[in-house]
């Protein structure tokens, strides 16, 4: 409705002109994505060419109207009446950050599943790969103003980082490294389709797995070259590279069941999720 009311506005999506306002795949219409308050939108105004000048001069008010209604700035006041430091429109906050690292991850999988196009699939890779480098975890205490991986939820008194939602992050993180190691549980079966894990995480010489067995006591596995290790509920599960694909399940009677394929049986995803002791652990063959 409010589109509607600015011949501008209208004029400037049928021209295709995007410098102010665009129409969306469902025909939605949205202020540039790049404003952050009314200067912005003016700026933008006084930059149209000069077609559009006579209707800026007529509709300036009414768009500058349009905006606010749009966004209701005055209503944004943060948890009291006053904005803490890092509260506000345009702060970052690291659990969205997150949050939009599982959603791109989502997608990816989607499209990987579907068979989607690779240019697609790359360029999305892409993205997600970028958008994780840029979470706190992964910078250095100088250029994050505090310990990156220190659990709290505000700012401590000598500033630093600022509200960084780590408390909040961490779930939204462990889901997205379980999705890239290719973890799934589908029909209470525990799968591995590791289409998202990179090749250069795997090991180029041999090394030592440390973790925490069902007991909590610390236990060590020795690592070969091309090969990593993580944890199911406390099981040890180290990923091979390989000509082929299968599973080998170890157990504590000494025995092993295999399976040809990369998902293991509702029978043994059970005894992992109980945390029974009977799994030792499961070595995943994948192809190079």
């Amino acid at each position: 409705k409010l589109f509607k009311t600015s011949m501008l506005l209208q004029m400037l999506v049928k021209d295709k002109n995007p410098s102010v306002v665009t129409k969306d795949i469902n025909g939605h219409v949205h202020f540039n994505g790049t404003f952050n308050n009314v200067d912005s939108l003016n700026t933008a105004l006084d930059e149209l060419p000069n077609q559009y000048k006579k209707l800026v001069q007529a509709e300036r008010q009414k768009i500058e109207n349009i905006f606010e209604q749009v966004f209701n700035h005055k209503a944004f006041t943060g948890r009291s009446g006053t904005f803490y430091g890092y509260e506000g429109l345009g702060s970052i906050y690291w659990h969205m950050v997150s949050k939009l690292l599982l959603a791109v991850q989502e997608v990816t999988l989607s499209e990987i599943k579907q068979g989607g196009d690779k240019r697609n699939i790359g360029r999305l890779f892409d993205h997600y790969f970028e958008i994780n480098e840029g979470i706190g975890a992964n910078k250095s205490p100088a250029l994050y103003g505090a310990i990156p991986t220190d659990p709290y939820s505000h700012t401590p008194a000598g500033k630093g980082a600022q509200q960084p939602g780590m408390t909040g992050q961490v779930k939204e993180d462990i889901l997205a490294r379980n999705g890239e190691m290719g973890l799934d549980v589908i029909n209470g079966a525990i799968s591995f389709n590791p289409r998202m894990l990179r090749k250069s995480e795997f090991l180029e010489k041999q090394s030592t797995f440390s973790f925490y067995d069902i007991k909590g006591q610390l236990q060590t596995i020795d690592l070969s070259k091309n090969s990593l290790a993580f944890t199911v509920c406390q099981v040890p599960v180290i990923y091979e590279l390989a000509k082929n694909e299968d599973v080998e399940v170890f157990f504590r009677n000494k025995t092993v069941e295999k399976f040809s394929n990369l998902n293991l049986s509702q029978k043994v995803s059970k005894k992992i999720f109980k945390r029974d002791g009977s799994v030792e652990k499961v070595v995943v063959k994948i192809k190079k």
